[in-house]
C-alpha cells in the first residue's frame, strides 16, 4: 500500500539520530550515530563531524532491505539540534570556526553585555540572554577572531548546518533557533540593536521563517546517493525541545508537554504571548502563530539515580500504595531553583527518618507539587485554560509517578509511543508538505500509549497537601510572587 514517508534527524550533543517515519506514525526504522569523545565537546564540536554522522545515519538506514519499498514514498525532511549553539561560516558556506556549543561556558562575560543591551534598547523583545545563549556566542566569537570577521558570512545554528547539507540552503533559520540568537518573535525581524549597539552587521543574521516551511529539494546528488525522489522537500527546522515537543503531541492552545529528565522542562501552547516579570518564562513562537511558552526547573529526577540506584519496580509497586504520603519533600539536589520561581537561595528538604519507600514517593509528590506550581502560574499569567499534560522524559516509565502527577495537577496525563526528538523532526517534516499544518500532523502522527485520569478522592487529598507545600516554601522566603489558593 502506497504512503508517505517522512525523515526526522536529531543532531545532539553526543550523536546523531535518524528515523523514517509515515504519515500514521508508524516508525518504519531508525540509526544512531555516536560523536567521538573528546575532553572538549562541551565547548566545541566539528559541524563536519555531525554531517558525517548524518550520512552514516541515512546510509544505514536506507540500506536495509526491509525499507526499500519506502524509498521512493519519502516526501520531505527535517533537522532538529540543540538550541544555542552557533557556527560561523564563510561564503562558501563552509565552517570559519568548529560549532559553539550551547554548553561551552567560555561566553559568559559576552552574555552579560548582550543581556544589558537587550534590556536597554529592546525590553519588549527577549531578554534573557547568558552563556548558553546563540547571541552570546556570535559576540564571543567577533570578539575573540577579529581576523576572521571579513571572511564572514553568516551566523547559523547547529539544525541550519545540517539543514545545508541537505538542501544547499545555509542562510535561512527558523524562529525557535532565532529566538535566542536575539530574534523578536512578536514583531517578526532583528531588532536593530544587534547591529546598533553591538559589534555585529545586519547581514550576518539569516533569514528566519515558521519552523517546517519548505526551503527547496533535496540535492541532486544526494538524491541520487540515497535513490530518492528528487522532489523531496527539505523543510526549516527547529530546536530540540521543540521538537520533542511536537513528538509529545502538545501542538494545541491549551496542550502542554511535560519533560521530567535530570530537570523538569515544560512546554505548552497558547494564543496569547506569556509576559513573565521574572524571566523565568520564555515564548517560543509556534509554527502556526501561537505561542510555545517554556520553562526548566532544577527540580527533576536526579535525586532518583542518586538516592534510589538500580531497579525499582519494587518501589514503584510500594508508592502506589503509599500515596498520598502526607509527607512534604522537595527532592532538589543543587542550590537554587530558577523555574516555575526564581529562589537563588532555595535547598531541599524531606522529613527525617522515612523509609525509603516513603522517601521516593514523597519525592515524586514533591516534583509532581513544582510542577503544579508551574502550570498555576501559566495559567495566572496567561489567562488560558491547561487542557492536558502530555509527559516525556524517564519519569514518564513510572505508572506510580504518573498516577502522582495526574491526580496533583488534576488532569489527564497522556504518554506517547514515540517521544524523541527525531520524531519531533519527522512530524515537522510532514506539517507542511503533506499536511496542512503542524496540528494536523501531529494528530495524525503521534499514538498514545498510556492516559492516566485523576481519581476524584486522590484529588481532593493531593490539593491539600500541595497548599501545605505551598505554605512551607513561603515560610521559607522561597516564593512570593504567585498565589495559587
Amino acid at each position: 500500500m502506497e504512503t508517505a514517508c517522512f525523515i526526522g534527524i536529531d543532531v545532539g550533543t553526543q550523536g546523531a539520530r535518524v528515523v523514517l517515519m509515515d504519515a500514521t506514525g508508524q516508525l518504519l526504522g531508525n540509526r544512531e550515530e555516536h560523536f567521538p569523545l573528546s575532553g572538549n565537546m562541551r565547548e566545541e564540536q566539528s559541524p563536519a563531524g555531525w554531517w558525517d554522522a548524518c550520512l552514516a545515519c541515512l546510509h544505514g538506514l536506507l540500506r536495509e532491505p526491509s525499507l526499500q519499498p519506502y524509498r521512493q514514498q519519502i516526501r520531505a525532511i527535517a533537522v532538529t539540534s540543540t538550541s544555542g549553539t552557533i557556527i560561523p561560516i564563510n561564503h562558501q558556506r563552509q565552517p570559519l570556526h568548529n560549532a559553539i556549543m550551547y554548553s561551552d561556558g567560555r561566553q559568559a562575560a559576552a552574555g552579560k553585555i548582550c543581556h544589558a543591551a537587550a534590556m536597554r534598547y529592546h525590553p519588549q523583545g527577549y531578554t534573557s540572554f547568558n552563556t548558553s545563549s546563540g547571541l552570546s556566542k556570535m559576540l564571543w566569537f567577533v570578539q575573540q577572531y577579529p581576523g576572521q570577521v571579513k571572511a564572514l558570512y553568516k551566523f547559523i545554528h547547529a539544525a541550519d548546518y545540517i539543514t545545508g547539507q541537505l538542501s544547499g540552503c545555509f542562510d535561512i533559520t527558523d524562529q525557535t533557533n532565532a529566538l535566542k540568537s536575539g530574534y523578536d518573535v512578536q514583531a517578526y525581524g532583528w531588532p536593530a540593536y544587534l547591529w546598533e549597539q553591538l559589534p555585529l552587521q545586519q547581514s550576518w543574521l539569516p533569514e528566519v521563517v515558521a519552523a517546517g516551511t519548505p526551503l527547496g529539494r533535496i540535492r541532486p546528488d544526494l538524491a541520487a546517493l540515497f535513490d530518492l525522489p528528487e522532489e523531496v522537500i527539505v523543510v526549516a527546522g527547529m530546536t530540540d525541545g521543540c521538537a520533542s515537543q511536537i513528538a509529545a503531541g502538545a501542538v494545541k492552545p491549551g496542550e502542554w508537554n511535560t519533560t521530567i529528565g535530570t530537570t523538569l522542562v515544560v512546554k505548552g501552547v497558547t494564543t496569547r504571548f506569556i509576559n513573565d516579570p521574572s524571566g523565568a518564562l520564555y515564548c517560543h513562537r509556534h509554527p502556526e502563530g501561537y505561542w510555545m511558552p517554556g520553562g526548566a526547573s532544577n527540580t527533576g529526577a536526579d535525586w532518583v539515580s542518586k538516592k534510589f540506584p538500580g531497579d525499582l519496580s519494587l518501589l514503584n509497586e510500594q508508592a502506589l500504595s503509599l500515596i498520598p504520603t502526607g509527607h512534604l519533600s522537595w527532592p532538589l539536589l543543587q542550590q537554587g531553583e530558577r523555574f516555575p520561581f526564581m529562589a537563588p537561595q532555595a535547598r531541599g528538604f524531606e522529613p527525617p527518618e522515612l523509609s525509603d519507600p516513603e522517601s521516593y514517593t514523597a519525592g515524586m509528590e514533591g516534583v509532581a507539587f513544582i510542577e503544579r506550581y508551574a502550570y498555576d502560574m501559566i495559567r495566572q499569567l496567561s489567562g488560558e485554560p491547561v487542557e492536558k499534560v502530555y509527559t516525556a522524559g524517564g519519569a514518564s516509565n513510572s505508572h506510580a509517578w504518573l498516577t502522582i502527577r495526574s491526580n496533583v495537577l488534576n488532569l489527564p496525563i497522556i504518554k506517547m509511543k514515540q517521544m524523541s526528538g527525531a520524531a519531533g523532526a519527522a512530524i515537522l517534516a510532514a506539517s507542511k508538505t503533506w499536511y496542512a499544518n503542524i496540528m494536523e500532523a501531529a494528530a495524525a502522527m503521534t499514538q498514545v500509549a498510556e492516559e492516566i485520569l485523576p481519581d476524584p478522592s486522590l484529588v481532593k487529598k493531593y490539593n491539600n497537601s500541595y497548599l501545605a507545600f505551598i505554605q512551607l516554601l513561603k515560610e521559607k522566603g522561597y516564593i512570593s510572587t504567585y498565589e495559587h489558593a
